[in-house]
């Protein structure tokens, strides 16, 4: 009997510059959602009124504190 051989091959492609733009962009976007926002992204829709209610804000509170923002 004889042995069975495998192989392998191994192809190297490199990481389309679109896709690490596009995560960059998110990553940026997610960081200013947790760590800045104070009502910034919803008064685009809402108006002046999502100054004071900061529902992005209170919604990741405790991430906030967990990534070490302070924001009180």
């Amino acid at each position: 009997m004889l042995p069975s051989t495998k192989e392998i091959t191994i192809s190297k492609q490199p990481v389309p510059i679109f896709a690490v733009i596009l995560l960059a962009v998110i990553f940026a976007l997610g960081l200013f959602v947790v760590g800045y926002d104070q009502g910034h992204l919803l008064s685009i829709v809402q108006g002046p009124e999502a100054f004071d209610e900061l529902f992005f804000h209170e919604l990741m509170h405790d991430m906030r504190h967990a990534a070490g923002f302070p924001c009180h």
